[in-house]
């Protein structure tokens, strides 16, 4: 039992790192959405993209509060989809990735592709489950 304990101590800690990571990941994000579209007359259209970019990283938090009862192999998959997440949202939204593409194509790609790898992380996750003790 004992050696459990430093696997749960790591797994911790993965967490906390992975929490901050998407609550820094999503004010940053937000930050270039909101630089980006500074330009733009539409305010609507700049709160849908704001809603668009925050909605993967509000839906990790989500998903890590349910992940609870998933096995701690897929809780820290999940940990390290919200750490890939976060970091390559902001190399995305800054420009560093796709110099050259529109920025309304990074905006709408990023997060879709946030949320099919999410998607695809909850029907792993859902499938192997902790035994109740």
């Amino acid at each position: 039992m004992k050696s459990e304990e430093p696997a749960n101590q790591s797994i911790k800690v993965l967490r906390t790192f992975a929490i901050i990571a998407v609550l820094l990941g999503a004010v940053g994000s937000l930050g270039f959405t909101l630089y980006t579209g500074r330009n733009n007359s539409s305010v609507f259209l700049i709160l849908l993209f704001c809603a668009w970019v925050l909605s993967p990283f509000m839906a990790l938090l989500v998903v890590d509060f349910i992940s609870k009862r998933w096995t701690d192999r897929n809780r820290v998959r999940l940990y390290g989809l919200m750490l890939v997440v976060a970091v390559v949202s902001l190399i995305g939204y800054s420009g560093l990735m796709l110099p050259r593409a529109k920025p309304a194509f990074v905006f709408l790609m990023i997060p879709l592709a946030s949320w099919v790898l999410l998607a695809i992380m909850v029907m792993v996750g859902r499938r192997s489950r902790k035994e109740p003790k």
